[in-house]
């Protein structure tokens, strides 16, 4: 045998750990449907907003006074 073995010791609780650290395909998979599903109700939700203030803006100019509003 020799003199200078290093020998290391590995607890249960961490070699549990070090298993459940790697996420699954399916983690990554449901994670960037998330992030896919956020981006996409941000744009919907900014093009409902531009769309409701182009509306308003177009109605304001378009409707012709009333004389008694004059």
């Amino acid at each position: 045998m020799t003199k200078n073995t290093k020998i290391k010791v590995i607890k249960r609780s961490d070699a549990t750990q070090a298993v459940q650290l790697k996420p699954a395909k399916a983690d990554k998979r449901n994670a960037a449907r998330d992030m896919v599903s956020n981006v996409k109700n941000w744009v919907t939700d900014f093009q409902s907003r531009k769309r409701d203030e182009t509306k308003a803006a177009i109605e304001k100019f378009l409707i012709k006074p009333q004389t008694s509003e004059v």
